[in-house]
């Protein structure tokens, strides 16, 4: 096959494109430009998508035999990626930047134009498997990535290859060392790629401004204010701004937002259970909708926040989902995926949680 290899400059992607070649492909490395001002997104393992990253993805294409390019993605980035995450904390929501670009970016713009191009598939360094078509966890549970990649179509899980999923990480590292590759070591990105500060808060502040409203407890008694919803996700603990305590002295949380007030509500760790779920714009992974309800574990964010759970699908991808045991911090915006096993089902944008 003649496969696209989505080089980021780390050292997962660079493996991943060496599998590809050992597989027998005819493999082409790419670099996304994802960034209009690479030269201000590198700060140790934060960030990504800088020319440091494009050399380093360069070098490992060279390693490997393979041609390489760089395609400037940034203009996509922007308004799918990053816009949207400014409008969903503008809206109250607490969106996932990585599934973002997952749908918007690497298996969507880049696929239709590798796909454009004459290639059969996408390959990248993500950690998850496909067996059959069936998009399933990875074997290394704390890099299992199937959670942001559970938005994917069938079409574009058909065009897909993950060929570290069967692979632990150190393995990977040790794998890329020994191919003499110079990412072996290279800290992992971590954060969110376009805030390489590490502080959303500020970068959030500097893009909508300060939008002041109040901060109440359950009874909708006013405990301070705040200068942006944005600065607030459900289940935050930490920096509410809020001086007295408790009159239990136990600990709040954020229990919910309202964008168009500007109200921040916030109470007991327990008022955070949440027992049902609803969702929008559901994406089947075997392409259609199941035509019954069924059970499933079902998955609220990248890592951890796992439930049984029965799944209902409803008409224009809706879906709503009963949890077998409550789950907390489900905020709008999140994603919830389904699986049935290790195996992927489908996903959904969460719009509500009870």
């Amino acid at each position: 096959m003649r496969v696209l290899a989505a080089m980021s400059g780390g050292v997962d992607s660079a493996v991943a494109a060496a599998r590809a070649v050992d597989a027998g492909h005819h493999v082409v490395g790419v670099h996304l430009a994802l960034s209009e001002t690479p030269a201000a997104l590198r700060g140790g393992s934060r960030g990504c998508c800088s020319k440091e990253d494009a050399a380093d993805a360069r070098r490992a294409a060279d390693v490997l035999g393979i041609p390489f390019y760089v395609w400037d993605f940034a203009a996509r980035f922007s308004a799918d990626v990053v816009d949207d995450f400014v409008a969903s904390y503008a809206a109250g929501e607490t969106p996932n930047p990585c599934l973002r670009c997952n749908e918007k970016i690497k298996f969507s713009a880049l696929l239709d134009r590798a796909l454009g191009l004459g290639f059969d598939a996408v390959c990248t360094g993500h950690y998850a498997q496909l067996r059959q078509g069936e998009l399933s966890r990875a074997v290394d549970v704390d890099k299992d990535q199937s959670y942001v990649l559970a938005v994917l179509t069938a079409h574009q899980l058909r065009h897909a290859m993950f060929p570290l999923g069967d692979t632990p990480k150190p393995a990977v590292r040790a794998e890329a060392a020994a191919r003499g590759l110079r990412v072996a070591d290279k800290p992992d990105s971590h954060d969110i790629c376009f805030i390489p500060s590490g502080d959303t808060r500020a970068f959030l502040t500097a893009r909508i401004g300060t939008r002041p409203g109040a901060i109440v407890d359950t009874s909708g008694a006013e405990l301070g204010r705040h200068d942006g919803v944005h600065g607030f996700t459900v289940g935050q603990r930490k920096g509410l701004g809020v001086d007295a305590p408790a009159a239990d002295g136990r600990p709040r949380y954020v229990l919910g937002i309202e964008p168009v007030s500007g109200t921040v509500r916030v109470g007991p760790v327990e008022a955070l259970d949440v027992h049902a779920i609803d969702a929008a714009a559901a994406v089947w992974s075997a392409g259609a909708a199941p035509a019954e309800p069924f059970a499933c574990t079902v998955q609220v964010r990248a890592h951890g926040g796992l439930a049984p759970a029965v799944a209902h699908p409803g008409v224009d991808g809706r879906l709503r989902v009963e949890l077998g045991e409550p789950l907390r911090g489900v905020a709008p915006g999140q994603a919830v995926a389904l699986y049935d096993g290790d195996v992927v089902r489908g996903s959904a944008r969460i719009t509500a949680a009870h």
